[in-house]
C-alpha cells in the first residue's frame, strides 16, 4: 500500500533536504504546491509540516477516504479526480478552498461543504454510479453554496432533475451534459433564477430533442452567451426576447377578452340553470327508469367469457344524454333570451298589461311567473 507520507515527500522533492533537521520541518512549510499525481496513492498520512500548502494535486491514484486533510487550511485547489472515493467527508476545515476536482469517484451524494463558504468551482462529473442510480445534491449543502458557487460540473450521472439547484443564483457556468434531463419548463423555470449565467452545455439529454429547445433556453437566460458548444450573439437573443414578449402580450390579450365575455355570460348561464334543472332532473329520472324496467325484461342468458358489457344505469355523459342535454340547454337558453326581452320591453312600453303588472306589484300581490311549458308552447308556435 503506498502512503503520502513526509517522506515520500521528501524522497520525491528536489527541495527538500534528505536528512531530518530543522530545516526539513522549514522547507516543507514553505511548500505551496505539491503535486503526486498518478503514483498509486491508497491514503494521506500527516502532512501538518506543509501549513502553507494551497494547491493539492492527487488525482489518478488510488484514493478511498479523503483522510488527514484537516492541516490545509490555505489550500485552495484540491485535485481528487480519478480515484476511488465514495463519500465526500472530512473538508469543514479547508475554509479557503476555492476549487475542488472529485470528478471520475464513486460519490452518490454530494455533502459536507456547507463550511466551505469560498468555494467557487465543483467538478462532480462522471461517477461510477450502480446502475439505476443517479447523483444526489444535499439542500443544505447547495444552500451554504449559493452565493459563492459560479462553476458546477455534473455531467453523466444520470440526473434527470435540477430543480434543487434554483438556489445557486451566482452560476456562471454550467455543465449537465449526457444526463436524463427532459421537462423543458423545470429548466425554464430554474435557468430564469440563474442572472449571471453565460455558459451552459446541456448536450446528450433528452430535453434537447424537444420544439424550440433552443430558443426557449435563450429567453429564460438573458445573459446566456454559449449554449451546447454554440455561441450566442446579441441580435438573436434580442429578437427572441421581443418575440417571446409579443407572445405573451398576445396571451394576455387573449385571457382578458375571454374574461369579459365570461363576464357577459354568468348572468345569462345562471338563468339558463334555474330554469333548466328542474325539468332535467325529471327528465333523467324517467330515461333512468326506463332503461332499468327494459333492462330487467330481457330474458336470462349464460354469462359471457371475457369482460362483460357495462349494465349498470346509463350514464349522463353517453352520446344519446349529451345530445338529451344539449338540446334541452339551447331550449331553456331560447325561453331565457324571450323573458329577457319580454322584460325589457315591458319596462319600456306603456302597455295596459304593463300598467296591470306595475297596479298589482303596488297592491302587494305576487305576479306569477313564466312557467316552462308555456316557454316552450310559445317557442313552439
Amino acid at each position: 500500500m503506498v502512503r503520502l507520507t513526509v517522506d515520500l515527500i521528501a524522497k520525491s522533492s528536489n527541495h527538500v533536504p534528505k536528512k531530518r533537521s530543522c530545516a526539513l520541518a522549514e522547507t516543507l512549510g514553505r511548500l505551496t504546491h505539491l503535486n503526486f499525481s498518478n503514483r498509486n496513492i491508497q491514503e494521506i498520512e500527516d502532512l501538518s509540516m506543509c501549513r502553507n500548502l494551497t494547491v493539492l494535486y492527487l488525482y489518478d491514484n488510488q484514493i478511498t477516504r479523503m483522510y488527514n486533510l484537516g492541516f490545509a487550511s490555505k489550500l485552495t485547489h484540491l485535485y481528487l479526480q480519478n480515484n476511488n472515493i465514495s463519500h465526500m467527508e472530512n473538508l469543514s476545515n479547508l475554509k479557503r478552498l476555492s476549487k475542488l476536482y472529485l470528478g471520475g469517484n464513486s460519490i452518490a451524494v454530494v455533502e459536507g461543504l456547507e463550511r466551505l463558504t469560498e468555494l467557487k468551482e465543483l467538478h462532480v462529473e462522471n461517477q461510477r454510479l450502480a446502475p439505476g442510480e443517479k447523483l444526489l445534491l444535499d439542500p443544505r449543502t447547495l444552500l451554504c453554496l449559493a452565493e459563492s458557487l459560479c462553476v458546477l460540473n455534473i455531467n453523466q450521472n444520470n440526473v434527470d432533475d435540477i430543480r434543487d439547484l434554483a438556489v445557486l443564483k451566482e452560476l456562471i457556468h454550467f455543465s449537465a451534459a449526457d444526463n436524463k434531463l427532459h421537462n423543458i419548463q423545470d429548466l425554464e423555470d430554474v435557468f430564469s433564477q440563474w442572472p449571471q449565467l453565460h455558459c451552459m452545455d446541456l448536450r446528450g439529454n433528452h430535453v434537447c430533442q424537444k420544439p424550440k429547445y433552443r430558443d426557449r433556453l435563450i429567453t429564460a437566460c438573458k445573459r446566456l452567451g454559449d449554449l451546447d458548444g454554440k455561441e450566442i450573439n446579441d441580435l438573436t437573443r434580442q429578437f427572441l426576447i421581443k418575440w417571446k414578449a409579443s407572445k405573451e402580450a398576445q396571451k394576455r390579450g387573449r385571457d382578458k377578452r375571454a374574461s369579459a365575455a365570461q363576464a357577459v355570460v354568468s348572468p345569462f348561464l345562471s338563468d339558463v340553470s334555474l330554469l333548466l334543472l328542474p325539468d332535467l332532473n325529471m327528465a333523467l329520472s324517467r330515461r333512468a327508469a326506463l332503461s332499468y324496467s327494459y333492462a330487467n325484461s330481457l330474458p336470462s342468458r349464460k354469462p359471457l367469457q371475457g369482460p362483460r358489457p357495462h349494465e349498470a344505469l346509463p350514464d349522463p355523459s353517453d352520446s344519446s344524454a349529451t345530445s338529451f342535454l344539449w338540446v334541452a340547454f339551447h331550449l331553456a337558453l331560447r325561453v331565457s333570451f324571450r323573458l329577457k326581452a319580454e322584460v325589457i320591453f315591458c319596462k319600456g312600453s306603456e302597455s295596459p298589461e304593463c300598467e296591470e303588472g306595475k297596479k298589482e306589484k303596488k297592491k302587494g300581490n305576487k305576479v306569477q311567473p313564466l312557467a316552462m311549458g308555456t316557454g316552450l308552447a310559445a317557442l313552439q308556435g
